[in-house]
């Protein structure tokens, strides 16, 4: 007869962390969250007037930064970023390289993917409404690098650049994050389950 290891949660960590520990583990997880981000970003809708489309990719880089923590999530999206930077089309609309307007939201997404995955740490990911703040929270510090890079960028006044790469995307924004108050803390109710 043998005998399995069920992992159970504990304060402090992240769904990642239920997954047994390794080297293997971690580079599989990092590589797996840039994919996933790099494919999100594949679905793209173009905004009349905005030079940055609606796409999945912020939404897949919150997840990876909750789901991995902020060490892991910042892995990916470094990988994700320096991957895209060297070339690999996986940006927005297929594209590559740092010469797009929209590459300030890249990022941001560094940057947020460390902010949600320290309070995913901290358990902000364990109920609807704490998920709904942390990926509200992410979707903020985006905007925060993301709109002022598009500014810079494409020569547009601040009230220009809120208006072409903010404004647009807020009820999109409000849904992803209804998505993931759903997602997360049902994974983690499931997990608590086994």
């Amino acid at each position: 007869m043998s005998t399995a290891t069920v992992t159970t949660a504990r304060p402090g960590q992240v769904l990642a962390d239920l997954v047994p520990a390794s080297r293997v583990r971690d580079a599989a997880l990092v590589l797996g969250g840039a994919a996933l981000t790099g494919l999100a970003a594949q679905i793209a809708v173009p905004v009349p007037g905005s030079p940055v489309p609606v796409t999945g990719q912020t939404f897949a880089a919150l997840l990876v930064g909750t789901t991995l923590g902020a060490r892991r999530g910042f892995a990916s999206l470094a990988v994700y970023a320096l991957v895209g930077m060297a070339g690999v089309p996986w940006f927005a609309e297929g594209k590559s390289g740092m010469g797009m307007p929209s590459f300030g939201y890249i990022l941001g997404m560094l940057l947020a993917s460390v902010v949600v995955g320290a309070l995913a740490r901290r358990g902000a990911d364990r109920s609807a409404w704490r998920t709904a703040g942390t990926m509200l929270l992410g979707s903020a510090i985006i905007y925060a690098v993301g709109v002022p890079y598009l500014a810079l960028a494409t020569g547009m006044s601040a009230s220009a650049a809120i208006a072409a790469g903010l404004t647009p995307f807020l009820i999109g924004d409000a849904l992803k994050a209804a998505l993931a108050m759903g997602l997360l803390p049902t994974a983690w109710k499931l997990v608590d389950r086994r």
